[in-house]
């Protein structure tokens, strides 16, 4: 017994060091939890110095998630400074489409393409002393400067705003708003919103910390097999 105990632990080490996530088992369910920290990588390797998320990990990760039978619910632990838009979404849709329950939970800061991910699980959690930088699509390296450029930055833009006003109770306009503020970020356009303001404008479900979302999860896991009791219990009666 001491034997297993000793072997789970080891893989739960290896997950946290691999992969920066651990599945928690326990009496009210299996949680898994998954943190996106650092910078989203995507395409292009970052410096060994960054603290990233790598995307191919997570993607994977995800698909998998959904189709354990050992685990019930995802917590995903945010604090991320952003990255890769099309990485960022990516995980984000597929985080939107899972059917088991999720909950997301921003600590510190879910920034930048970090807000599409912290609106995509069922429920959203902030901290309050947690932060969000809401800006317009930018682009490093070489741009050429033509209209086309400009529309292509429109298209994406468009993108974030559509799935972040599906995802969550703010309205595109007030969303809008936050993007193309200016005077409050240094040399920059957008907003920093925090814990209690992003719930207020409807960008985050709840203020609350780790055993709110744990409690909602379990209270979801819970709910789910009810129902799945249910309906075994009616098609044994024929119903």
């Amino acid at each position: 017994m001491c034997g297993e105990f000793e072997e789970q632990g080891l893989y739960q080490k290896e997950q946290i060091t691999d992969m920066g996530s651990v599945t928690a088992h326990s009496a009210a369910g299996s949680i898994h939890c998954l943190t996106v920290i650092g910078q989203i990588e995507g395409h292009q390797l970052l410096p060994e110095t960054s603290k990233t998320t790598k995307y191919e990990h997570v993607m994977p990760l995800l698909a998998a998630v959904e189709e354990s039978d050992e685990i019930e619910g995802l917590l995903i632990l945010l604090n991320t400074v952003g990255g890769d838009i099309e990485a960022g979404l990516g995980i984000a849709e597929l985080i939107a489409g899972m059917k088991k329950p999720t909950a997301s939970l921003v600590l510190g800061g879910g920034h930048s393409i970090g807000v599409p991910l912290a609106v995509s699980a069922r429920r959203s959690f902030i901290a309050p002393s947690a932060s969000m930088t809401i800006h317009p699509v930018r682009l490093t390296g070489v741009v050429i400067g033509v209209q086309q450029t400009y529309n292509y930055f429109a298209r994406v833009q468009e993108r974030i705003v559509q799935f972040v006003t599906a995802n969550s109770r703010i309205s595109a306009e007030q969303f809008t708003a936050y993007m193309t503020r200016t005077g409050e970020l240094a040399n920059d356009v957008g907003s920093v919103v925090y814990g209690e303001e992003a719930v207020e404008s409807g960008l985050i479900d709840t203020l609350g910390g780790l055993s709110d979302a744990l409690a909602y999860l379990h209270g979801e896991i819970d709910r789910r097999k009810a129902e799945e009791q249910a309906a075994q219990t009616s098609a044994l009666r024929g119903e």
